[in-house]
């Protein structure tokens, strides 16, 4: 009997258009003949099977929907919601205590890899090098000359807890922070300032296949912008080159120290690490627990790389997450 699978898109952040293009790229290449694939959107209290053009409300009690008088329930998740509440823990939470599988990490791990902040200070003890940085909360008062004795200029004002780097600046003069300040806080009521580091951008995708993890080959981002923006990332302002034009010592490293976080952390699934390459040193971005998977994402591109199938990935995927599930 093949399986339902539920593909989660939508959401509640900034975050939401990429989700509903990665979702479509997952329906588009797993293969119905091995699954039964559904589109859910989820949005605040909508959540929504769409099929061509109709759609079936979900039962939240038990997630399944009723078509044509028949109750279908879902047998794992396939998650593509970017941000809140796919890649924050809240979604995995629910589905725990349902017990239906999904293919990403836990919801405790969720809940730490999206808070940026404190993902980087934990993953300092176990000596994963990050750039300096403070956490600024709306409520609390903050002083500019305290923060740029503290990091330094230029720096990197962003959304603690988002991502495809909406809310992004950089500030090279003190004139900046308030502008800087306030696009942040229109994503996030908690704001991370984090030195800038100059160097190279490099980016390394991770899974897990027949028990062992897979590290793909690295992109190197060069971008005509400051940074890697929501603007370089996704109209084109920005060169992804896979593999990336680095060494096979500095290759190693940050794949190594890639599988090293994974572990860490408990992650599961598809993930991707972010890193600046700075005098032989990799400083960690980011880790990102649900990444893009639409045409114009990183990942995609590194698994044609590596030889891999878009349909091999999200089928490993899932076959990991049942397999994990057993």
């Amino acid at each position: 009997m093949k399986k339902n699978i539920a593909i989660l898109r939508g959401g509640t952040s900034s975050e939401k258009v990429i989700s509903l293009q990665s979702a479509q790229v997952v329906f588009q290449h797993i293969d119905s003949e091995k699954y039964n694939k559904y589109i859910v959107h989820i949005e605040n209290k909508n959540w929504i099977v769409i099929q061509d053009t109709e759609t079936y409300p979900i039962d939240k009690n038990d997630f399944s929907f009723i078509k044509n008088n028949e109750k279908i329930s879902f047998h794992g998740v396939f998650m593509a919601i970017h941000g809140t509440p796919g890649e924050d823990g809240v979604l995995q939470g629910y589905f725990d205590l349902l017990n239906i599988p999904y293919n990403c990490c836990s919801s405790i791990a969720a809940g730490i890899t999206f808070n940026k902040g404190i993902c980087n200070m934990l993953l300092k003890q176990h000596q994963i090098t990050s750039a300096r940085a403070i956490m600024i909360h709306n409520k609390n008062p903050y002083d500019f000359n305290s923060i740029e004795q503290k990091i330094g200029l230029p720096c990197i004002v962003k959304p603690n807890r988002g991502g495809s780097s909406f809310g992004i600046s950089k500030v090279t003069k003190a004139d900046q922070w308030e502008k800087a300040l306030k696009i942040a806080f229109k994503h996030d009521d908690q704001v991370v300032v984090e030195a800038f580091i100059e160097g190279t951008e490099l980016s390394c995708g991770i899974i897990e296949k027949n028990g062992e993890l897979i590290a793909f080959p690295i992109t190197e981002i060069s971008t005509e912008n400051d940074f890697f923006d929501y603007e370089a990332k996704y109209h084109g302002k920005a060169l992804e080159i896979t593999p990336a034009r680095i060494n096979n010592a500095h290759k190693d490293k940050i794949q190594s120290i890639s599988k090293k976080i994974y572990n860490i952390l408990g992650l599961k699934g598809i993930v991707r690490m972010d890193f600046i390459l700075k005098d032989e040193e990799p400083y960690l971005i980011e880790v990102n627990t649900v990444p893009g998977l639409s045409e114009e994402s990183i990942i995609p591109k590194q698994v044609k790389c590596y030889g891999m199938s878009l349909q091999e990935l999200f089928h490993n995927s899932l076959e990991t997450m049942f397999q994990n599930n057993d």
